[in-house]
């Protein structure tokens, strides 16, 4: 089963790639990489644009590399509450004719990082200056970073990858994807 991940970060690649293995037969995944450009600012705000960039980030992965299985794209995202500034990670998956899509966890970054956001910075780059890191978003992220490892970015993206995959396991079942525009 060839499944193309529309990222070539490691980390969103071992995420894809363990989520459909524990969907799936482990044996018969192979997961790819394929850099395409999400359409949304590098650092997504709010649900939609994180939405939205994840699933334009799918559908470019798989215009790029039709010949798949399924195709996955990662979005992370930040949204300022009333509360503070939050993170999360949206992911959607496709077969070309059925559609999934779910959210990571959020949790609340602090206002150190938060600021930096604010005033344009990417978060990864917000948190390897805060935390005195390097390329931290290629590794264990903000989640890594405030957990202390506890939870990891590939074990945090890896439950929203099973939870998309949910429409694909019940395929008699009707999933709202209202908001989603099928291209090609």
């Amino acid at each position: 089963m060839r499944v193309i991940v529309a990222s070539t970060n490691p980390v969103k690649l071992a995420a894809a790639r363990t989520g459909l293995e524990r969907v799936f037969d482990p044996a018969s995944i192979h997961v790819e990489g394929v850099s395409v450009p999400s359409g949304v600012p590098d650092q997504p705000m709010g649900d939609e644009e994180t939405l939205t960039g994840a699933r334009q980030r799918m559908e470019a992965a798989r215009r790029l590399q039709p010949d798949a299985a399924f195709w996955v794209g990662i979005e992370g995202g930040c949204a300022d509450t009333d509360h503070g500034m939050t993170c999360f990670a949206w992911v959607t998956v496709t077969d070309g004719t059925r559609f999934g899509q779910a959210r990571t966890g959020t949790f609340f970054l602090p206002d150190q990082v938060a600021r930096l956001v604010r005033d344009g910075m990417e978060l990864g780059h917000a948190d390897d200056q805060v935390f005195g890191r390097s390329n931290s978003k290629q590794a264990d992220g903000s989640v890594g970073l405030l957990t202390h490892g506890a939870i990891d970015r590939t074990g945090y993206y890896t439950h929203a990858v099973v939870l998309a995959l949910v429409p694909f396991l019940h395929p008699n079942l009707t999933f709202p994807d209202s908001h989603w525009q099928r291209e090609g």
